[in-house]
């Protein structure tokens, strides 16, 4: 230690030094270290602003600071008692119903929530024109007061004051919702929001027995000493067979968050993936700027400096460019939830409060270094194992081959280190790990891919042209730029055109697809006493349509061989199936549209012990197994059955599919609705109208679900998350044409020397620039070619084995990657050796 602190203030010095002349060759280095560093920070900032202000308002996105959630039943009495108990106790219910015009004209479906005089217990609702929601929703000539949600009045064409009906009463337009505290809590609507009194609700007729209803309660805690955890735990001891889903405001809006959390991961990784790809131009940068200093370092090792000290010198240099495009990355974490708070701003009904954001910032300046150091220490290493003599006959960095075992070493634990921390940071690690895995496959494949251009063009007929011949000659002799370009570009190119093509099957699957096989309705909360009428209706108003109708209740799962849930770990796949109440039914024998996949399916007249029939999907990811035993609460009651067999589900169909089906003796003598779709094979959009139009005045209490408007909605979301995806993966391109540009760069003197030689034996300006064309549209097509190859096996894994759609290749994806390619080789090449071909012969003669 004590020789080594001398050393190394001599190397620091030195280091110093050198730098006062600037950073010139070092750009590319920081602008791809600052791109990667920013992209990781910008999204762990955001996503970390937007986790923030959910947990900061959590009150207010509640409306309280406990919520109690009951489904298709209201709390009892014994229920009340006991949340009237600890506080203020607002209550409000919410369903989904049909809106329709008075004269019948038009209709569309809303998302009704009706409430009490206390809402909101926390935060402001704001209602425009400014009024008190007992003023809205007073009852005027018969007719009950609302407020709405502003796509309502203009899918209807009203306006404040006109009328509709909803159920069996008449609503009047009061004013229109312009904040809704409590909304995202409520989850993501399919529909546009009717807010009414209770009363209204109940005067409407569309709460009945096994309507699918939503009763919230919402407890203002009275004792500042009571948690709302307290109060959970006290709700779950006191009352353990309520089959209430509980809430407490530090999580109000779990699902949002969790969403925003594996977005957020997948981001990190598109950034991680540029930063790593920026790392290879950090690896050119560095040989570049070694191979610049061959002088200085022959004489510092012939003036006796131990290899140590040499090495020290350019690792701190190294050290200090590499925090300077850690900074730049820092300022675009800082910048970013500034710029995104607004955009943000008609998305979430959140405000958000930009601050720094220290996990985040240090997280990627973490990553920056890490990457910077994995791709530094093997061009280190050469330096250390050069002879002077070598460098002064200005051999390559390169010609001593492999640099000694502890930097090889070095290299492979800051690798591992790296992976470490991806995969320490990610949610789910398996992804995570597979995301590594694919872009190590990656790497190794994309030079063993450089390795075969270079043999194929070297066992390559002899062309006549000249200028083709010296194209092909680049492309294998040494120092060519066949590893660079193919290892730069192809990794930004193969991201690229996975995410094209996955995004691009999946708005397939949305428009065309989908709606293809999918039903054009599905009709919900239809009663018992309705089902014959119903069936009428649409066979004589559809004659050509098929109908299909099953029992419908609503339970959620509450345990698993009696073990709780809510203390399971359970794998992020599986965990939709136990967040809230789930759709069941029951049937004495197997859907059409399912196969048993293990176990056997009841006798028909079966009246034995409750037996569930689970989804072999789901119960893999919940590992679950033939005669476990599943608990649900349904209409306040556990029932606990026993797994008679796994069956395949095809959820991609949109026809009828439950999780779980259950023998028709575990329900039997329970309230239930039905549930029904409709399906019309090349229906237009008037028929469609029509069926709409007749089923809701015939019954105005069943909700119609038209098919295409919700595949609407959830396209119009993946748009969204389209655009952010495709901005990450343009940076790990931006990325890759800057590797791109300093391989160009690192290889300038060889270039130089090759082009002044050529030009002193005769060739033409014009025969080199066509030379250069030649060999960049080579290495451009070739490039493309793997992009499309890794890119289209990375879609077609993600889209047929993960999402489970069917994959196709799209042309246009694979002429835009081509034409993307040759542009971006050639423009680079030709723009980075022009100023070579106007290189004076007799300076560069001399140095030879």
């Amino acid at each position: 230690m004590k020789a080594f602190l001398p050393r190394l203030r001599v190397a620091f010095r030195i280091a110093v030094r050198e730098l006062r002349g600037g950073l010139r060759g070092f750009y590319i280095f920081l602008a791809c270290i600052a791109l990667g560093t920013g992209a990781i920070a910008a999204v762990n900032s955001v996503s970390t602003a937007i986790t923030d202000a959910i947990a900061s308002q959590g009150q207010a996105l509640l409306a309280g600071d406990v919520r109690f959630e009951l489904n298709n039943r209201e709390a009892t009495p014994e229920e009340r008692r006991f949340l009237d108990e600890f506080g203020t106790l607002a209550v409000s219910t919410v369903l989904r119903s049909m809106a329709r015009l008075p004269d019948g004209s038009d209709q569309s479906l809303v998302e009704v929530k009706a409430v009490d005089q206390r809402y909101p217990l926390y935060g402001i609702f704001v209602a425009d024109p400014p009024q008190s929601l007992s003023d809205a929703f007073a009852e005027k000539g018969g007719a009950f007061g609302a407020l709405a949600a502003p796509l309502l009045l203009e899918r209807l064409g009203l306006a404040a004051g006109d009328e509709l009906l909803v159920g069996k009463v008449r609503f009047y337009i009061a004013g229109i919702i312009a904040n809704e505290p409590d909304a995202i809590s409520d989850g993501m609507g399919f529909a546009p929001r009717l807010l009414t009194s209770l009363d209204g609700l109940r005067a409407s007729g569309l709460v009945e027995t096994g309507s699918l209803v939503e009763h919230a309660y919402k407890v203002r805690l009275r004792d500042p000493q009571l948690s709302p955890a307290d109060l959970r735990e006290k709700a779950q001891t006191t009352l353990p067979n309520a089959g209430w889903s509980i809430r407490t405001s530090d999580r109000a809006a779990p699902a949002l968050s969790e969403n925003i959390a594996r977005f957020s991961q997948f981001l990190t990784l598109v950034g991680l993936t540029a930063l790593i790809v920026g790392g290879v131009g950090v690896a050119n940068a560095v040989r570049a700027f070694l191979d610049s200093k061959r002088v200085v370092i022959a004489t510092l090792k012939c003036l006796g400096a131990p290899a140590t000290v040499v090495v020290l010198v350019y690792f701190i240099q190294i050290a200090i460019i590499a925090t300077l495009g850690i900074v730049g990355g820092i300022v675009i974490g800082i910048v970013a939830p500034i710029v995104a708070a607004q955009y943000l701003a008609q998305m979430l009904p959140i405000p958000l409060v930009p601050a720094l954001y220290p996990g985040a910032l240090a997280l990627a300046s973490l990553f920056g270094m890490l990457v910077t150091l994995a791709f530094s220490v093997l061009p280190l290493g050469h330096v250390r194992e050069i002879p002077a003599t070598a460098l002064f006959r200005e051999q390559g960095l390169e010609a001593g081959g492999w640099p000694s075992r502890a930097y090889i070493l070095a290299a492979a634990f800051l690798f591992v280190a790296l992976a470490a921390l991806a995969i320490g940071v990610s949610d789910d690690r398996w992804i995570a790990t597979l995301f590594l895995v694919s872009m190590a496959v990656g790497f190794i494949v994309l030079r063993f891919v450089a390795v075969l251009i270079a043999l194929a063009a070297r066992r390559a007929p002899r062309p006549s042209s000249a200028a083709l011949r010296l194209a092909i000659g680049n492309i294998y002799r040494p120092g060519a730029l066949t590893p660079s370009v193919v290892l730069s570009l192809g990794l930004g190119l193969t991201l690229l055109v996975a995410l094209a093509l996955v995004d691009g099957n999946l708005r397939r699957e949305l428009t065309s697809s989908l709606p293809e096989r999918a039903p054009n309705f599905f009709f919900v909360d239809i009663q018992k006493t309705e089902l014959d009428g119903f069936r009428t209706l649409l066979a004589n108003g559809s004659p050509a349509g098929k109908i299909e109708e099953v029992p419908m209740l609503r339970g959620r799962i509450l345990a698993f061989n009696g073990t709780d849930v809510s203390k399971m770990e359970v794998p992020s796949a599986g965990r939709w199936v136990l967040r809230g109440d789930r759709g069941i039914t029951y049937a004495d024998t197997l859907p059409a549209n399912a196969k048993v996949t293990a176990g056997e399916w009841w006798p028909a007249d079966y009246t034995g012990e409750p037996l569930v029939s689970f989804s072999a999907e789901e119960a893999a990811q919940l590992g679950l197994k033939i005669g476990d035993t599943v608990t649900v609460n349904v209409l306040g009651r556990s029932i606990t059955a026993r797994i008679a067999n796994f069956r395949k589900v095809d959820w991609e169909s949109l026809s009828i599919n439950f999780v779980m089906i259950f023998s028709p003796n575990t329900f039997a003598g329970a309230p239930h609705t039905w549930l029904a779709t409709l399906t019309l094979p090349n229906a237009t959009s008037a028929e469609e109208a029509a069926v709409l139009k007749a089923v809701t005045r015939a019954y105005p209490t069943i909700t119609s679900v038209r098919v295409k408007d919700a595949l609407d909605v959830v396209q119009r979301l993946v748009g969204q998350l389209a655009t952010a995806i495709r901005a990450a993966a343009g940076i790990a391109l931006v990325t890759s044409v800057l590797v791109l540009s300093g391989a160009l760069a690192a290889g300038n003197r060889a270039r130089t020397h090759d082009a002044v030689i050529l030009k002193t034996l005769g060739a033409t300006r014009g025969l080199l620039i066509r030379a250069f064309t030649y060999e960049y549209l080579l290495l451009g097509a070739t490039t493309a070619a793997f992009a499309l190859a890794g890119g289209g096996a990375a879609a077609w894994y993600v889209t047929a084995r993960i999402m489970n759609l069917t994959s196709s290749f799209l042309p246009a994806v694979a002429l835009t990657t081509l034409a993307l390619s040759l542009l971006i080789t050639v423009g680079v090449g030709l723009a980075g050796t022009w100023r070579i071909l106007g290189q004076k012969a007799a300076p560069v003669l001399r140095e030879l």
